[in-house]
Formats: C-alpha cells, structure tokens, sequence
C-alpha cells in the first residue's frame, strides 16, 4: 500500500528501485551544472511536465554497463527521494520518487554527499511506473536554494500562463518604410511561430534621437509598446528563438536602400536583446 502525493501533502512512504536501470537512461549530460541563467531554466521548465522539489533519502552510485555514456567528470546515481511539492504537473504522485542522475565530482574526483540534499528536479512520468520519474537530462537536477526555487516558480507560472508569449519558429515579412525627414523611418518584422500567434518587431527611427524597438504579442502593431524585460519569457522567446540574420526571402518586396536598413534595424534588436545564454551567474 501507499498513499499519493498532492501538492501540499508531506512525503512518506518508500517505493522499490526499477528493475531495470539502463531503461530509464537518457542523453548522457555535461553536468557541469553552474549558477542557473532565466534561459537554463527555461529550457528545463520547458521541456518538464513535472517539476518537483524533493528530499534524497538514499543515493546508489551506478557503476559498469547502467553507467555507460556517463561524463569523465561525473557520476551516476539511483536517488530514492521524498516529495515535498509539486511545482509544476497535475495529479496525484507517490510521496517517493525513484530517479537516475548524473553529478559532477569535485576537485578530488568525488561526488557529492547526496543524502539528505533537498533539490528541484525537472522530469517526465515514466509510464506503467508511478514510483519513478525520467529526469529531461540526466543533469536535471538543481541543488534547492531559496531563489532558485523563487526564480523557477516564476518561469513555471510565465509558461503556464494562457497569454504566454510563443516559441518563434522563423521570419516573415520584413520592411522598412522611410519618413518624411532625413534619418525618419521605422521597420516592422513579422515573426512566426508554433502556434499560430501573431507577433511582430517594429523599430522605430527618429531625427537626432536613438533608435528604439518594441514588441508586439498580438494583432496588433504598437509603437507605444515596449521592448520585453531581460530574463522574462518574452525576452526568452526573442532572444533564443530569433535567427541571427533576416532571410532574403523575408526582403523580397524590397529596394536595395529599404532592406539594408531593415537589416540593421534587426541587427539593433539582437543586440538589444543580448545573447540567450550569457556567462553564468550563481542562483
């Protein structure tokens, strides 16, 4: 018998380890595991159905042919841990959760004490094994911190949000049109995306002022709007899913003179939005 976990329900009761480990295996990871940038995360929330905070009760190092893949830096681990919320999934759980991951060593080549460290975990259901869970990369795992939990909720509830900005798959038209005075134009860019959802740049160009840019997620375009926030998940969806140049196809109904403004003024938005994955900084 065991009872399940809900998401304010407290840890309790033991499962048996999976019969077969290398069944759970994934991707082997470069575990490095630094300091968590919004984009790290964001990747991870992303890619998670569940995304839990737990307890590791025990931690079996996993050696031989279970360890195949595993990095030189790292070690692999069967973790039995104790669910204490659930941050992002629906329905009930077993209160212990089995799982696979791989840690980095230290400086002597040892691992990490696991037992007794709380972390966040990011993983998927396994199916027809409700005791165990299949962490997204065999990394997914992040020792838990007050922020680091704080920064995670947050993406959690940015992805779920209904008016969640969507993933940019390409460039549709692009063009610029110039004003009636010299160095006056604007350019708007129309993205696409995976569900369908309207999105679209425009930039701005004044006499004697700086360039500026907003972003529009909606029908309408919007030079009152604004550029998004960095490290939110509109400057996650422009940053990382934007392609590093306009494609020609996207310039078509353009003169010479228009597409190599409306190139620059795509190049300002990259760089105003800064690269997706920036040097890691702590949590």
């Amino acid at each position: 018998m065991f009872r399940l976990f809900h998401a304010s329900a407290a840890a309790a009761l033991a499962l048996s380890a999976p019969a077969s480990l290398p069944a759970l295996a994934q991707q082997p990871a470069s575990v490095a595991q630094p300091g968590a940038s919004y984009a790290e995360l964001a990747d991870l929330v992303l890619a998670a159905p569940l995304v839990i905070d737990v307890t590791i009760r025990s931690a079996t190092r996993i050696k031989g042919q279970e360890a195949a893949g595993v990095a030189a830096n790292a070690a692999r681990f069967y973790v039995e841990a104790d669910v204490g919320a659930l941050i992002r999934g629906s329905g009930a759980m077993p209160a212990r959760l089995g799982y696979l991951v791989d840690v980095p060593l230290d400086f002597r080549g040892r691992p990490p004490r696991l037992a007794k460290m709380r972390v966040l975990i990011f993983a998927r259901g396994v199916a027809g094994r409700p005791g165990q869970v299949q962490l997204v990369t065999l990394d997914a795992q992040r020792e838990w911190t007050p922020a680091l939990d704080a920064r995670v909720r947050e993406v959690v509830r940015e992805i779920l949000d209904p008016a969640a900005p969507p993933s940019i798959v390409g460039i549709g038209n692009a063009f610029h049109v110039a004003g009636t005075l010299p160095g006056e134009g604007e350019t708007q860019i129309f993205l696409k995306t995976d569900s369908g959802a309207p999105v679209s740049l425009l930039v701005l160009r004044r006499p004697n002022q700086p360039p500026r840019w907003a972003v529009s997620f909606g029908d309408i375009v919007d030079e009152n709007a604004a550029a998004p926030q960095p490290d939110t998940l509109g400057w996650y969806r422009l940053a990382c899913g934007l392609p590093r140049a306009l494609p020609t196809t996207s310039l078509d109904t353009q003169d010479e003179e228009s597409a190599r403004l409306a190139r620059e003024d795509y190049q300002f938005v990259l760089r105003s939005l800064g690269p997706c994955r920036a040097s890691p900084a702590g949590v």
